[in-house]
């Protein structure tokens, strides 16, 4: 398949080329960026004018329910909801029934995903078996098998020397674990302690949670040289030591949810259960820090921390309620919305989304998808075309995802895909829609 793209603004944020030009691709591969070679005979032609024209977004957290809870959303619901959104490739946690603890598990979800031929998936293995944080899984298997990190999703590993093998074990061979800093006894709340979780009689999490995580997981990586990503970092205490690790030479990246990048606690009004997330709501200099973080750098990547959940779940009593929320198709208009409000500009929100979590992954995405998250001659055709100018309002009945909860229900949001490109495939198209 030949495809040209024409007369769209060209942005890639890897290496800062932002024009207005052609884009042609041949055989899943970037034939040439901007000058087109005159006997390039394209089977589709695509106009571009007046969108931008950048790579296939990276998210780094999106639970796609299968295997296990199909009755919150099925594979093919979630990754039509991906490319929906511009996401061409994605990470998904292990926490799936069974857990992704055993290699033949990892490459039925790979081969099935492959099939449908839309965004492609990078599983996390988990880094003990059934997430109990007793015995470690078999890496090497399941590296093997496709999994590109080890991780304990949203289980916290409260035995800090299997935490201290399990890194060990991954320097030795150079894998990395990725890990939500959560200390396990202060972690059982269901708000952010504060003045809001006070008055609505709900059970904190206070930031020391994050912290005490944190400090131990900053103190292991010293211990074992282990590269180590953090996902969902929520308070500016956090970020601030994230900070001084990187600073301090550690090998450790982090991320940063769409949810806690544009909410705070006071967003939960009257046990709005729509704002029941993990991690929780946090105030507003928590927020700010975010933003601020994910700008300076200190935050690696924004992710869309996609966990939909079904209607019984969701709507119960606040404590009582499943966290989690839709997130695939909010995750463009949600970073190009926080870039225009923090003055970052559009190669900043874009890299957060593209060259960032890509860097990231880095030689786990293997040779073929080498070039993910960039646009480079030669490189794989993974391309999302939005219009920048298109506002769209966020109806939840209007969404792929099986999962209709969003905290962000009603937002108007700039930046209307209209076309996903997947190794040189159209995956999704949506031209004609309001």
């Amino acid at each position: 398949m030949k495809i040209l793209i024409k007369n769209g603004r060209v942005v890639d944020p890897a290496s800062n080329f932002d024009e207005v030009c052609d884009l042609a691709l041949a055989a899943g591969r970037i034939l040439a960026i901007g000058k087109i070679a005159e006997g390039f005979s394209p089977n589709r032609v695509i106009d571009a004018s007046g969108c931008i024209v950048a790579p296939g977004l990276v998210d780094l957290a999106a639970r796609l329910r299968e295997p296990g809870y199909e009755h919150e959303g099925m594979l093919e619901s979630e990754m039509a909801a991906a490319v929906a959104g511009g996401v061409t490739s994605l990470v998904c946690p292990p926490d799936t029934d069974p857990v992704l603890d055993e290699p033949g598990l990892v490459e039925m979800l790979k081969m099935r995903a492959e099939k449908l031929h839309q965004a492609r998936v990078f599983p996390l293995g988990a880094l003990t078996r059934n997430l109990q944080g007793e015995v470690l899984t078999e890496m090497a298997e399941l590296t093997e098998a496709g999994c590109v990190g080890f991780s304990q999703a949203e289980v916290p590993l409260s035995n800090t020397l299997v935490l201290q093998r399990a890194m060990q074990y991954a320097a030795t061979y150079g894998y990395t674990v990725w890990l939500r800093p959560q200390e396990l006894h202060l972690g059982q709340g269901v708000a952010a302690s504060g003045a809001l979780a006070t008055r609505l009689g709900l059970s904190g999490v206070p930031v020391a949670a994050e912290t005490i995580a944190l400090h131990t997981i900053f103190e292991l990586m010293r211990v074992t040289g282990v590269r180590v990503h953090l996902c969902r970092i929520s308070s500016a205490a956090g970020v601030a030591l994230v900070r001084q690790a990187k600073d301090q030479g550690l090998a450790v990246t982090c991320d940063v949810s769409i949810n806690s990048l544009h909410l705070i606690d006071n967003d939960i009004g009257y046990f709005d259960s729509r704002m029941r997330l993990n991690p929780p709501l946090r105030q507003q200099r928590d927020r700010d820090a975010l933003r601020e973080g994910l700008g300076d750098g200190t935050i690696d990547a924004l992710v869309s921390d996609h966990t939909p959940v079904d209607e019984d779940a969701k709507t119960l009593p606040f404590a009582e309620a499943e966290p989690g929320a839709t997130g695939l198709e909010l995750l463009l208009g949600l970073a190009l919305k926080w870039g225009q409000e923090s003055g970052v500009g559009l190669p900043r929100a874009l890299a957060v989304l593209t060259s960032e979590p890509a860097r990231v992954l880095g030689s786990a995405l293997g040779t073929l998808q080498a070039s993910a998250g960039q646009l480079v001659e030669g490189g794989v055709a993974d391309v999302c075309v939005f219009d920048p100018q298109a506002a769209w309002t966020v109806a939840p009945g209007a969404l792929r995802s099986q999962g209709k909860h969003t905290p962000f229900s009603g937002y108007e949001l700039p930046g209307r895909v209209r076309c996903t490109i997947t190794a040189g495939q159209v995956a999704y198209e949506g031209w004609q829609r309001a």
